[in-house]
């Protein structure tokens, strides 16, 4: 069984805007990185993030950020990548446990209906991939090539809710 995420969990932006997930997901799915900040395996799997989100960019897909941070501390992590991506900024973790993620970094792909139709948690590269392939064929789109030899080696992540 999916697991839906409520129509109504607040996303903020890093422009200072808040909106409930169904105004992002109206027209568009929502392909996320999810990644705190303060641990380490967040900026090994940056790289990579990027990517990902670019590569599915120009598709019929929002890509963003979902950090678990304030808005002050995502500028400071992404630097510029955060004039180039979507980022919501997640403190309290609500989108998180909404999103039913257990570990970290993670990449969602969310459907119109608030539905997660594929998920990765931690870096395994084989579950990233299965992520971008199912993205790629919902979105009629190319996926990334994942891993490439500069990727880290797979980790487990550490733990969704701090």
């Amino acid at each position: 069984m999916a697991t839906v995420i409520s129509a109504d969990t607040p996303l903020h932006t890093l422009d200072g805007d808040t909106a409930p997930l169904e105004s992002w997901t109206t027209t568009f799915h929502l392909a996320l990185v999810v990644l705190d900040p303060f641990e380490l395996e967040s900026a090994w799997i940056l790289d990579t993030a990027v990517r990902v989100l670019s590569t599915f960019a120009e598709a019929d897909c929002r890509v963003a950020f979902l950090l678990t941070c304030s808005d002050e501390q995502a500028r400071q992590f992404l630097g510029p990548l955060a004039e180039q991506f979507l980022v919501f900024c997640d403190p309290n973790r609500s989108a998180v446990k909404g999103l039913d993620l257990s570990y970290l970094p993670a990449f969602v792909h969310l459907n119109v209906n608030n539905e997660v139709d594929a998920k990765a948690e931690g870096w395994q590269p084989e579950d990233w991939r299965s992520v971008s392939e199912e993205l790629a064929i919902a979105m009629r789109w190319h996926r990334p090539e994942i891993p490439l030899p500069e990727d880290p080696i797979p980790f487990a992540g550490t733990p969704a809710t701090g």
